[in-house]
């Protein structure tokens, strides 16, 4: 079993506790990662962009100009592709899926991957607890910069707190979230994780 170190909020070492090799003690494979990963961030892009097709476009109800004798080329209609103002050809379209399928088991294992680098690289911590006094963003700073934690953090906490939530959404580099909210492409991101104690068991739990 993997053993990590229990901090307080003053940055001191108050204990260690063990994880399970399950979750925490899986080979790393870059390939599955990164296809996860992958896979995520094109789930949640959007074909916004959207371009109208000579059948969309207004006008062109009327011949430019007749067929022959004006020495210019003919033309049907001024909603054709090659006029100023005409449709797009092979344009971008809403209806676009960038959809890229990926089944549950390996998202499992592409996060239980991730989770065990950090374990073996000593950049996953706990914390015993963040004592909710006031919501002040200058507290979670101060508390962050107590934790070996370097530059960025993804912070994972039990369940929903509307007042943590607030005092670290102005700071720039943590993020927090909620246990069963984890996912890789947030993991990747982030160098250091920083759990709450109660957080570990209910992960555990939900991914057992």
């Amino acid at each position: 079993m993997a053993n990590v170190k229990i901090y307080n909020i003053n940055g001191e070492v108050v204990g260690t506790t063990d994880l399970s090799a399950t979750h925490f003690e899986v080979k790393t494979k870059p390939s599955v990662i990164h296809t996860v990963v992958v896979a995520l961030l094109a789930n949640k892009r959007a074909a916004t962009a959207n371009t109208k097709t000579r059948g969309e476009v207004s006008g062109g109800g009327k011949k430019p100009w007749r067929q022959k004798g004006t020495g210019r080329a003919r033309h049907g209609s001024t909603r054709s592709p090659i006029w100023v103002g005409g449709g797009v050809t092979f344009g971008p379209r809403a209806n676009r899926n960038f959809t890229v399928k990926i089944n549950r088991k390996l998202k499992r294992l592409a996060l239980f991957m991730v989770l065990s680098d950090r374990v073996k690289h000593e950049k996953l911590l706990v914390v015993d607890n963040f004592p909710i006094e006031e919501p002040k963003t200058k507290l979670m700073a101060s508390w962050m910069k107590k934790l070996p934690i370097g530059r960025k953090a993804l912070v994972v906490i039990k369940e929903s707190n509307p007042i943590l939530m607030r005092m670290v959404r102005n700071l720039s580099n943590i993020q927090l979230v909620t246990v069963n909210s984890l996912n890789v492409a947030d993991l990747v991101k982030y160098p250091t994780i920083v759990f709450e104690q109660a957080a570990i068991p209910e992960f555990e739990i939900i991914y057992k």
